[in-house]
C-alpha cells in the first residue's frame, strides 16, 4: 500500500472517533465521566510517550549533521499551540453565564484546526516510515477519544440537538484528512520538511499532554481515582514503548 492510502486510511480512522458520541447517548453522565478520567489518563501517557519516545528520537537522528536545533522547533511549537490555543478558545467554558452559542461555534472552528494539524503530523510520521505513522496515529486516537467525547457534550451545552452535534463534529474532523494530505504533498515536496515537521509535532503532543490534560487529572480529588487515572497514564506510555520498533 502506498504512503499516500496509508495517511488517508490513518486519518479516516481518526475522523471517525468523532462518532464516539453516538456511544454517550445511552449512558448517564456519571457513567460517561467516569471512562473520562481513564480515557484522559491514557491519552496523556500515549502522547508524552508518543512525543519522547518517538517523534524527539527519530528527529534528532534525521538532524545528525544538519544546522537545525529540533529542541527550538519544539519550543516554536508549544508557543504556537498556546496561542492557537488562546485565539480559538479550544478550553472548554467552565462558566456559567458564557455565550454558549458563539462558544460552540468557536469550539468547531478550534477542532476544525486541531485535527487538520493532526493530520499533517500524521502525514509527517507516515512519511518516514510505516511504523512510525501507526504509532503516532495511535497517539492521536488516544486523545482524540476524551476529546470528542468533551466535544459532543460542548456542542450539546451550546444549544445542538444531539444529531446537529454529531454530524458537526465528524464534518470537522475531517479536516484531519485534508491535513494528512497537505502534509504527505509537503513532505515530498520540501526538502528536509520531516526534520521541522517532526518537533513540532512533539512540541504539540507535550502541550496538549502537559497543559490540557494533566490539570484534568489534577482535578481528581479522590486518592483511588488519581491513582486509577495515574495507572492509566503509565499504560499509555508503555503502549508507545511497545510500539517503538
Amino acid at each position: 500500500m502506498s504512503t499516500l492510502w496509508q495517511i488517508i486510511l490513518a486519518t479516516l480512522a481518526i475522523s471517525l472517533i468523532s462518532l464516539v458520541g453516538i456511544l454517550t447517548l445511552s449512558l448517564k453522565d456519571e457513567t460517561v465521566k467516569k471512562f473520562l478520567l481513564a480515557l484522559v489518563g491514557l491519552s496523556t501517557g500515549a502522547l508524552m510517550g508518543g512525543a519522547f519516545l518517538h517523534l524527539l528520537p527519530e528527529a534528532s537522528e534525521k538532524a545528525i549533521g544538519t544546522n537545525v536545533n529540533i529542541y527550538i522547533w519544539v519550543l516554536v511549537s508549544f508557543i504556537i499551540f498556546f496561542l492557537i490555543e488562546k485565539i480559538l478558545h479550544w478550553r472548554h467554558c467552565h462558566k456559567e453565564n458564557c455565550k454558549t452559542h458563539t462558544f460552540g461555534t468557536m469550539n468547531l472552528v478550534g477542532d476544525a484546526v486541531h485535527n487538520f494539524i493532526d493530520g499533517m503530523i500524521i502525514a509527517t510520521a507516515f512519511a518516514i516510515n510505516s511504523g512510525l505513522g501507526i504509532a503516532t496515529t495511535v497517539a492521536v486516537a488516544m486523545h482524540e477519544i476524551p476529546q470528542e467525547i468533551g466535544e459532543f457534550g460542548v456542542l450539546l451545552y451550546a444549544g445542538y440537538t444531539k444529531k446537529k452535534a454529531i454530524l458537526f463534529n465528524f464534518l470537522t474532523a475531517l479536516t484531519c484528512i485534508t491535513g494528512g494530505v497537505l502534509g504527505y504533498y509537503l513532505t515530498n515536496r520540501i526538502d528536509n520538511a520531516e526534520l521541522y515537521l517532526l518537533p513540532f509535532a512533539a512540541g504539540g503532543f507535550i502541550y496538549i499532554a502537559a497543559c490540557d490534560l494533566v490539570p484534568e487529572l489534577r482535578k481528581e480529588k479522590s486518592l483511588s481515582k488519581s491513582l486509577a487515572s495515574f495507572g492509566f497514564f503509565i499504560l499509555g506510555i508503555l503502549l508507545m514503548f511497545f510500539f517503538k520498533e
